[in-house]
């Protein structure tokens, strides 16, 4: 059974087929948020600190962190940031991380600086990123998001995405990186603009389940980029996934309706075992409203760097 072993410092989290799905959440990141990036390039990581509070409280399983404030010489201005933002969170939460960058000098200082395991985000079909990110990931021994799309583009044909995810596993595999290693995501299409984009992924991923036994992510909000009531789809399209064999994705764990098909799909799939987790969480249920987790408070020691809180929910809880 393909397993990929993820770790903070204190925590430990296996992705798998027989695992409760693996929520990686999203919102550390400044792409789309002028104002978070606004606030990171002066200093201000009280966001940045909220949103992983709120998100491991709401139940992420990791948390993923970005640093690309700018398109304007990222070699120059993520390296620094992305390890300080990284420093901060990872001392502040004990969640493992995922460092998510396309920048390979931002990753290397992340992973001089990452306690534990953390999974980075990510490695393309592209010689020139294959190049640059296997060896890291050989020297730090950690696992690899493998994005299924190369010097051509990403393809509207499944198999030739397949075939990318493909190459990448053998490329691994010649610098002694094992499959167990490499979490592919196989590129979620917008179902307003291609209406068979949820058939695609969902024989893609039988098909690298089957056929590579990896296992995979997805940024999950794609799938209903352009259409109203977003969560509606993506919680309908949550159980989905999974039942096609997804065993991760990077979403907002924040969004009540998402985490309970979430939930929902790990009692339906066997993978949380006598509904255990469910009955705790749900027996005395109330409705929730959108942005109910949002009540943790800024400790107001932590924006320089943050420290560990005692007491702290232990949860389980995107240019070279």
């Amino acid at each position: 059974m393909t397993r990929t072993i993820v770790a903070s410092a204190t925590r430990e989290i296996i992705i798998g087929f027989d695992q409760p799905f693996c929520v990686i959440g999203e919102r550390i990141n400044p792409t789309g948020r002028k104002k978070l990036a606004a606030e990171m390039i002066t200093g201000n990581f009280d966001t940045v600190i909220r949103d992983a509070l709120e998100q491991v409280a709401a139940g992420a399983t990791m948390l993923d962190v970005n640093a690309g404030v700018t398109a304007v010489d990222p070699n120059a201005t993520e390296p620094g940031l992305l390890v300080q933002t990284l420093e901060i969170v990872q001392n502040l939460v004990d969640v493992p991380l995922s460092i998510d960058s396309s920048v390979s000098a931002a990753i290397e200082a992340a992973l001089k600086v990452a306690k534990g395991r953390p999974l980075v985000n990510s490695v393309t079909g592209e010689e020139e990123k294959l190049e640059a990110i296997l060896p890291l990931i050989k020297k730090y021994n950690v696992p690899v998001v493998a994005i299924s799309n190369d010097e051509t583009g990403i393809s509207m044909d499944p198999d030739v995405r397949f075939a990318v995810a493909k190459k990448i596993v053998e490329r691994a595999a010649d610098f002694g990186i094992p499959a167990h290693d490499i979490v592919v995501d196989p590129l979620v299409m917008p179902i307003g603009a291609l209406g068979d984009a949820g058939r695609q992924v969902f024989a893609l991923l039988r098909r690298l389940r089957e056929e590579l036994k990896v296992n995979t992510t997805c940024g999950l909000s794609n799938i209903s980029f352009g259409l109203p009531h977003r969560h509606g789809i993506n919680a309908g399209f949550i159980p989905m996934v999974i039942g096609a064999g997804m065993t991760s994705a990077i979403m907002n764990p924040c969004r009540p309706q998402e985490m309970e098909a979430v939930h929902a799909a790990n009692v339906l799939n066997g993978t949380d075992a006598n509904c255990t987790y469910w009955i705790k969480k749900y027996r005395d249920h109330q409705p929730a409203t959108p942005g109910a987790a949002a009540s943790v408070s800024v400790p107001a020691d932590s924006a320089g760097g943050g420290r560990r809180r005692g007491g702290r929910e232990a949860r389980r809880g995107a240019a070279g």
